[in-house]
């Protein structure tokens, strides 16, 4: 199978050097490889026409966020398969595209892979804390995931709204919903060099709660709407007390975000039912 990569990039052409670099020593190569420049000021593009002119280059004027960025991608690859990285990510495994493709030949019905990451603050991994064996799951990281493109382009896809966070959920529940799978392979590692120091947990927690309440308007059925919208309301007040008042006090900045997108989001509802739903809630996180 033919397998293309993408990842999106702001102003990190050095981290986007080293995930190059790493890919480029893949055997075997990758079908294609697709950056998506989301508003890039510094030498990002140059850099990339000048030493990987074989790379294919989206360039947004400004930033148009990682969602946008990745619909945009998953319209335009040719391969049969995606492999999601961020520009501070690669995976370890020099084999890894002859073991994805032998998994999605093997499994007509998986949609996604996912696999667990190691970074710089946390050794082990960044997304799970027991990762030694197959499972199914309910999410994955857009820093390392490999997508069947013909599932996704059968599906919504990725939530353009979203603008950031939160739409790899909200497309496991699609593809959970629909009767795919969505497994977790620890045979293959992401190298994530992400750094917290240089991003909020605040805003990303808020990112997260907003988007997580539009993905419930667009998606959940009802009658179970409106509980399931209450019960994860309730969910992110408890994570934000448990942080500390400074949270607390700031949780309505998401709720007034939220409320402002309900007509946009109820105007994109394309639900599951029920029964799909549920299905996704029962999986394990990851």
């Amino acid at each position: 199978m033919n397998i293309s990569i993408m990842i999106t990039s702001l102003n990190r052409v050095e981290e986007l050097r080293r995930t190059l670099a790493k890919l480029e020593a893949l055997d075997p190569s990758p079908y294609e490889i697709w950056v998506v420049a989301d508003g890039c000021t510094d030498n990002t593009v140059d850099y990339i026409r000048e030493y990987h002119p074989q790379v294919k280059i989206i360039e947004h004027e400004c930033s148009m966020g990682s969602v946008a960025s990745r619909v945009e991608v998953m319209a335009q690859v040719t391969g049969d398969l995606v492999l999601a990285l961020d520009d501070d990510s690669y995976p370890e495994q020099k084999d890894c595209l002859a073991k994805l493709s032998e998994w999605f030949e093997q499994n007509s019905q998986l949609a996604v892979a996912t696999f667990p990451q190691r970074t710089d603050e946390y050794p082990v991994t960044l997304t799970q804390k027991d990762f030694g064996q197959t499972r199914r799951v309910r999410s994955f990281p857009n820093s390392g995931a490999c997508f069947r493109v013909s599932t996704y382009r059968g599906l919504p896809g990725f939530e353009p709204m979203f603008f950031h966070m939160y739409e790899e959920p909200d497309y496991a529940l699609q593809c959970a919903g629909n009767g795919w799978d969505i497994i977790s392979y620890p045979e293959i590692t992401i190298r994530h060099h992400y750094s917290g120091l240089t991003r909020s947990e605040m805003r990303n927690h808020h990112r997260h709660a907003r988007n997580e309440f539009w993905s419930t308007l667009i998606r959940c059925p009802f009658p179970q709407l409106l509980l399931v919208l209450i019960y994860r309301t309730i969910s992110q007040a408890r994570y934000a007390l448990s942080r500390g008042i400074s949270w607390v006090v700031r949780e309505p900045v998401w709720w007034a975000q939220a409320i402002v997108g309900i007509p946009k989001a109820l105007g994109r509802r394309h639900t599951l039912n029920w029964k799909g739903y549920r299905r996704w809630l029962q999986m394990p996180d990851r």
